[in-house]
């Protein structure tokens, strides 16, 4: 029997210490900081409790409604990204014709720069010049000419829109590689049963499939909690007040107004927001998973 790998204990200690430094540490200082009244306009720091906390959760602020559009965010475009990833990555791990032309063209959004990707939509659905408009307006759709980026009523479900076309394609690859793992001898014995494609799709694909949906989707979760540059480039929070605002927008905001416990106690409330989806979004994935 082939003995496995053991590591030095010097080994574990010196990557864990790294991690710590490095990672837990800064995290540490960073919620610290939230528990005072640090900003650019004071000189000494003073305790302050849950005071700002209290803030973000204030009424009269615009935070609850700013919480509410991240886990929106996050909600809808985990969803959408996972079921049309999926049905790319089953429709394209068949065999079709230029099969790998199609798969690198899905995927080419996912590599292109997401700021960039959000001028360039800020161009093309511009409401008076944008491409989008003009075309639906040069073949009599006039009608559907909307006000994507800049009416309260449209904006917000735009930037989703914009968001999972970017990110399908990054996701059906790693769904591809998932469904390309699966041993073909379970689908052809299903054959022999009878099975039709829905039937090997639910009870062969899906489940064999978990394990890899549970990384695409955890994988979604934190890209949606902290997402910054696509709504940053598109809207910048707007239009209105808060209307597309979510947590790292108004982060960034913060620190530039010098108003840093608020900021660092927000990025505090989101750090707690990723340990806890995460885990829950873990074990809810992971109960069903089957073995090969």
């Amino acid at each position: 029997m082939q003995k496995r790998k053991t590591y030095p204990i010097w080994f574990a200690a010196g990557a864990l210490i790294l991690y710590t430094v490095l990672f837990v540490i800064p995290s540490i200082i960073g919620i610290g900081y939230s528990f005072t009244d640090w900003s650019a306009y004071t000189e000494e720091l003073h305790f302050v409790g849950l005071e700002n906390f209290k803030v973000i959760l204030s009424p009269e602020e615009n935070y609850r409604k700013i919480i509410g559009n991240t886990l929106l965010f996050t909600l809808v475009t985990v969803i959408f990204k996972n079921v049309l990833g999926l049905a790319m990555a089953v429709l394209l791990s068949k065999s079709v014709k230029a099969l790998n032309f199609h798969r690198g063209v899905m995927f080419m959004p996912s590599v292109l720069s997401t700021l960039i990707l959000g001028m360039i939509f800020s161009s093309i659905l511009n409401p008076a010049e944008g491409l989008l408009n003009v075309f639906l307006r040069k073949v009599g759709f006039d009608f559907l000419a909307l006000q994507w980026l800049t009416s309260p009523k449209y904006a917000f479900g735009t930037v989703m829109a914009v968001d999972i076309w970017r990110g399908t394609g990054y996701i059906m690859t790693i769904l591809i590689a998932g469904i390309l793992s699966i041993s073909t001898e379970y689908y052809e014995a299903a054959s022999i049963d009878g099975a039709n494609g829905l039937q090997k799709f639910f009870y062969i694909t899906l489940p064999l499939l978990l394990p890899t949906l549970a990384t695409t989707t955890v994988l979604n979760v934190i890209y949606g909690l902290k997402v910054f540059d696509m709504i940053y480039a598109l809207t910048n929070g707007g239009p209105g007040k808060a209307t597309t605002e979510v947590l790292y927008t108004i982060v960034f905001k913060k620190f530039g107004t010098g108003q840093y416990a608020v900021g660092t106690a927000l990025s505090s409330v989101m750090f707690v927001f990723m340990l806890i989806i995460g885990f829950f979004m873990i074990r809810v994935m992971t109960k069903g998973e089957v073995q090969e």
